[in-house]
């Protein structure tokens, strides 16, 4: 499978793990010249940015660390651009969160809060 259409699996995979969780979808695949978030969710009245993380080997890496600063950087930055072309700077709590799936997991790993600024 190409990796493109591995990324999707995992987005959407992730995407139906955390709508069974209650949150709700507003946005998959943000792009802006400063960085992309994977998904962008509602948790009740917390605007939710979502790293999604798939890692077939951990020879090098889990999934987790893969985030690396300079990575939480760009999503940062992008959920500073989201937020200002939909004038939420000041209204709207946020929290970053991360899913990390790999393939000997059954269930994906949800961490809530997994950086922020």
């Amino acid at each position: 499978m190409a990796t493109d259409t591995k990324g999707q699996a995992a987005e959407a995979t992730a995407e139906a793990f955390l709508q069974s969780q209650g949150l709700r979808s507003i946005c998959r695949n943000f792009r802006c010249k400063l960085g992309e978030i994977d998904l962008i969710m509602q948790d009740q009245q917390t605007l939710v940015f979502v790293e999604v993380r798939l890692r077939s080997n951990q020879r090098f890496a889990a999934a987790a660390e893969s985030i690396t600063w300079k990575k939480q950087q760009k999503i940062l930055r992008a959920a500073q651009v989201y937020l200002q072309q939909n004038r939420m700077t000041d209204t709207c709590p946020c929290r970053f969160d991360a899913v990390c799936l790999s393939h000997h997991q059954a269930q994906p790993e949800w961490i809530k809060n997994a950086f922020g600024y």
